[in-house]
């Protein structure tokens, strides 16, 4: 299992359009993916379950990845949402 701790730093928080980027970017991978806070946690590969968790700017999240291609997912992810700006 990988995990990485962000901070949103977008101004807008994770709306969604980096929502809907996010979750295209996780759904071709096998493991599963999730973002965790402190109160729940949502399946990346759902854009309800990701646009649910309100993450405003300054809100903490982990992404968590367990699973056969965890490596390529957990790099993936975590250079889309660094590069996008959306947190850090």
């Amino acid at each position: 299992m990988k995990t990485k701790q962000f901070t949103v730093i977008d101004p807008l928080g994770i709306h969604a359009r980096p929502a809907s980027q996010l979750v295209a970017a996780a759904t071709p991978f096998a493991s599963s993916i999730e973002l965790q806070t402190e109160q729940r946690t949502a399946n990346l590969k759902s854009i309800l379950g990701v646009m649910g968790l309100a993450l405003k700017q300054g809100s903490m999240f982990t992404l968590q990845v367990e699973g056969e291609d965890e490596e390529q997912a957990f790099t993936a992810l975590t250079k889309l949402i660094s590069e996008t700006g959306l947190a850090q």
